[in-house]
């Protein structure tokens, strides 16, 4: 089939996934394929090793594979290693076997744990020595997780004030029967929520009074750890992971593609501030959307998801997308006037005179594409 990646990465923004209740993706069939083996087999053998060296427990990510079982939340530490070395080994495929170098792109950002392999594979630091950060935490987030609940706050209406969330969790947090906090903004009208106890309960019942009416609480199924939350300093974690990452030898800055941290919303990594920044990662709610805005606003024309199973960078940008042509197709003067600012936004010359939200407008002409797709469809034949 015609590959959709050229060797010109120049309007393409890497975003990579982060932790997922399923993590495994297409891994074991890039495994299976004759001449991405011995790639992808070094890389789960290497940060299965670390990820043993670091929990002093047995972590065979290359059998994990080959059997196709999820590691669950009692193996999140195999989780977190098992995700860094499939981003890591389809990365290495993409430049190894088709020439693609990546640290052309425009843009790079991750969700959660993707951030730090983001700043990584962008140069800031060794992804075996930064891994090592979250794995050793990983036992202490994964008990935080037994006692917590997501809840996704979303309204059909207009857009939920951040600061209003944010009093709210501190209310309830204040009343002393467990913290709740914000664990991530998805868009304006979307964000995640991770409590312990029943406080995502008391939430949702408080913010009938305090949230706008088209606000709506649903509480998943899953357990979560409460990552981006204050929850975690309960366990001192923001603490000790902060003295491992100030003895972290720097790599080359600034980073290549540049990295948008979803900590603070900024590109501001570099060689001085990259170590706040990720401490900042730690206990802040992820802004995935202010990384959407960024980029569309970039002029990126394309999104590369890295890494297996993408699915909540891949949904947020949809939902987007969705929207916007709702918009634009009715029949009214606000969907005509839409449609008008759509159309200068696609042009760059233009959109640098319009407000820098009118980027989103963009959202229906961004392309998307799944690397590990891609590498399945565009696998070399032996």
């Amino acid at each position: 089939m015609p590959t959709p990646l050229g060797t010109d990465l120049e309007d393409v923004a890497l975003a990579y996934r982060g932790y997922n209740v399923t993590n495994l993706g297409r891994t074991r069939e890039l495994l299976h394929i004759p001449a991405y083996a011995r790639i992808v087999s070094e890389e789960l053998v290497r940060y299965g090793r670390i990820c043993s060296e670091v929990t002093r427990q047995p972590c065979d990510l290359l059998a994990l594979t080959e059997t196709n079982v999820e590691p669950g939340l009692d193996q999140y530490a195999h989780a977190i290693a098992l995700i860094v070395a499939a981003e890591v080994a389809q990365l290495r495929l993409l430049r190894e076997l088709h020439g693609v170098e990546y640290t052309q792109a425009r843009l790079a950002f991750g969700y959660s744990l993707g951030e730090m392999i983001a700043i990584c594979q962008s140069g800031g630091f060794a992804t075996e020595d930064l891994v090592r950060v979250p794995l050793a935490m990983a036992a202490d987030c994964a008990d935080l997780a037994r006692d917590a609940e997501m809840g996704v706050l979303f309204s059909r209406g207009g857009a939920i004030s951040e600061h209003d969330v944010r009093r709210l969790c501190t209310d309830i947090t204040r009343q002393g029967r467990g913290t709740i906090g914000l664990s991530s903004i998805l868009s304006p009208n979307t964000y995640l929520l991770i409590g312990q106890g029943y406080t995502v309960d008391r939430f949702k019942e408080a913010m009938k009074d305090a949230l706008p009416a088209a606000a709506h609480l649903r509480i998943n199924e899953h357990r979560w750890p409460p990552l981006h939350t204050p929850i975690i300093r309960q366990r001192y974690i923001t603490d000790r992971a902060a003295l491992m990452l100030d003895q972290l030898a720097p790599g080359k800055f600034p980073p290549k593609p540049p990295v948008f941290s979803l900590a603070t919303g900024k590109l501001n990594y570099d060689e001085y501030s990259a170590r706040d920044v990720l401490r900042q990662w730690i206990d802040h709610p992820q802004r995935l959307w202010d990384a959407v805005v960024e980029t569309l606003n970039c002029g990126a024309t394309t999104v590369l998801h890295i890494g297996p199973e993408p699915n909540l960078i891949l949904a947020t940008f949809a939902r987007l997308a969705e929207n916007v042509k709702q918009q634009t197709n009715g029949k009214t003067f606000d969907s005509y006037r839409m449609k008008a600012m759509s159309g200068l936004a696609s042009r760059p010359w233009l959109a640098s005179l319009l407000p820098k939200r009118a980027a989103l407008l963009r959202a229906p002409q961004l392309k998307h594409i799944v690397l590990e797709d891609w590498l399945v469809e565009n696998a070399p034949k032996r």
